[in-house]
Formats: C-alpha cells, sequence, structure tokens
C-alpha cells in the first residue's frame, strides 16, 4: 500500500499483519479519491475504523485541512502512528484509539466534510455510526458520507429508514462503495 497522490505521493505505507483487518486495495482507493478528489481540499476528513489510516491519510495529502483518524485496536494506532511520520502530516492528523461510538459522541465538535465509514465487513457498526452522525449534527447537507462494505444489500435496506439519500455505489470484486448525502 501507498500514498497515491499529493504531498506524500508515492510513500509505502506499513501494513497491519494478520486477518484481524482488511486493507482497502489500491485501486478502489484510487477510484474513491478520482470520484471525491474537488470535495478534499480543506476539508474537515473523517476515517472511521482507519486500519492502517490510508484513506485518511490520502486525504490528508491531497489537501483535506484536517483528518480525524479512529481505531479501537492498539496495534492499528500502532501502524497508524508510524504511517503518520513516514507521511510527514501529523499536522494534519487527530488520532483517536477509541470506539467509534465514543468519539463520534464525545470528541468530534466540527461540521465534517466527508466521512469514510469502512469498519469489519461482519459488523453491523455502520447503521448505528450514520445514526450518530445525524443525531449529533456532524454533518449537514453539502457533507458525503461513504461506505465501503461487502454486503450492499444489507446496509441498504437499513439505510431507508434514516435521512440520508444514496448519491452513487460503485463494486469493485468484493468491496462496494455507497455514497450518501443527509437530506433535512
Amino acid at each position: 500500500m501507498r500514498i497515491i497522490s499529493g504531498n506524500a505521493r508515492g510513500t509505502k505505507l506499513y501494513t497491519l499483519e494478520g486477518q484481524a483487518t482488511r486493507p482497502t486495495l489500491d485501486r478502489v482507493k484510487e477510484s474513491l479519491f478520482n470520484i471525491i478528489q474537488d470535495e478534499i481540499p480543506n476539508s474537515i476528513f473523517l476515517d472511521l475504523f482507519s486500519g492502517s489510516g490510508a484513506i485518511g491519510l490520502e486525504a490528508a495529502s491531497r489537501g483535506a485541512k484536517k483528518v480525524i483518524l479512529c481505531d479501537n485496536a492498539k496495534d492499528a494506532v500502532n501502524v497508524i502512528n508510524k504511517n503518520i511520520e513516514k507521511t510527514h502530516l501529523k499536522e494534519k492528523i487527530e488520532l483517536y484509539n477509541l470506539d467509534y461510538e465514543k468519539l463520534l459522541n464525545t470528541k468530534i465538535k466540527e461540521k465534517l466534510d466527508i466521512v469514510y465509514i469502512d469498519p469489519p465487513y461482519n459488523s453491523d457498526f455502520v447503521i448505528k455510526a450514520v445514526e450518530i452522525i445525524i443525531k449529533n449534527k456532524l454533518i449537514d447537507r453539502n457533507s458525503k458520507i461513504i461506505i465501503e462494505t461487502d454486503n450492499d444489500n444489507k446496509i441498504l435496506e437499513s439505510l431507508k429508514e434514516i435521512n440520508v439519500e444514496i448519491t452513487d455505489k460503485r463494486k469493485y470484486g468484493r468491496a462496494i462503495l455507497i455514497f450518501l448525502e443527509y437530506v433535512e
């Protein structure tokens, strides 16, 4: 894995060993950032369930003003810290070793422009995260939420109960990206 574009372009990132995390493939990451590239400069970007931090660090490299990274696993946070140091993007990064609910309920005080949610595929964390983000008014109608999953049917069905509009959906092998906007 590497940073594809921006200030840290070409920097190879450390990854987590074992099966506990599933890094976003470079081709998925490249497609994602091609889609949202115009919204990244000067944005506040949340990478929830950060893993190695690759998505958030890519956003920072491409000009995000502030990137919030969150992972509950100590091993992940250790790898993220190494990657922050290696990319020289520390001044743009806030890193939290917390449960996602605690982060969303207690730590974020400003409006988020882009939220990337990539939890373990077999979890139910996506819907809960989106509900908390909306309840706490962490986004507005100009914000984007992007979900990475391998089970879009389950998530799309659950999203019908929430004030969001699905604006796009892309499939890359097993990985599916769902793009949402808040509807007031």
